[in-house]
Formats: structure tokens, sequence, C-alpha cells
């Protein structure tokens, strides 16, 4: 393969790589039930009912997860047909 064609290939996946960074977020550590109770009555985090009305639509599923220092309910919504991930910030 000539230089530019390596060139090519190198900036191709480049390109890759940004786009992928750009479109997945930051991984969310989510915790089990007993963690989620432990933070939530150690008062770090609040519990999903405070933050219920944060998302519009049917909660199909929501779970308690440390992102970047803190506390987030990654949540699945369903709005009519389309179901959803929101992610609700939990922090106090």
């Amino acid at each position: 393969m000539s230089r530019t064609g390596i060139t090519i290939v190198k900036q191709i996946v480049a390109f890759f790589v940004l786009i992928f960074a750009l479109i997945t977020p930051a991984q969310a550590a989510c915790l089990s039930q007993g963690e989620a109770q432990q933070v939530v009555a150690s008062g770090k985090a609040a519990t999903f009912g405070a933050v219920r009305g944060r998302v519009k639509g049917e909660v199909l599923k929501a779970q308690l997860c440390q992102q970047g220092g803190g506390y987030v309910y990654v949540v699945s919504v369903k709005n009519g047909s389309k179901v959803t991930t929101v992610t609700v910030n939990a922090s106090r």
C-alpha cells in the first residue's frame, strides 16, 4: 500500500474513533438494589420518587448509577410506541 493509501486509512480510522467517542455516553456504573438503598438512605442520592417529575412518559425501568463522581438514575421511558433511555441527576 502506498503512503497515500496508509494516510487515508489512518484518517478513516481516526474519523470512526471520534464519531464513536461523540455518540457513546460516559459509562455509568449501576448499583445493586441494596447498594442503591444504602446510598439513598445516606442522603447522597435522591429517591426516584423525588426526581420522577423530570421524566416525561411511562417509566419502564429505573436504576441508580454512579457517574462522574455523582449519582444519576438511568431510566427507560416509553412515549407512545417509542422507548428511550434518559439520565436524571440524583446527586444531592
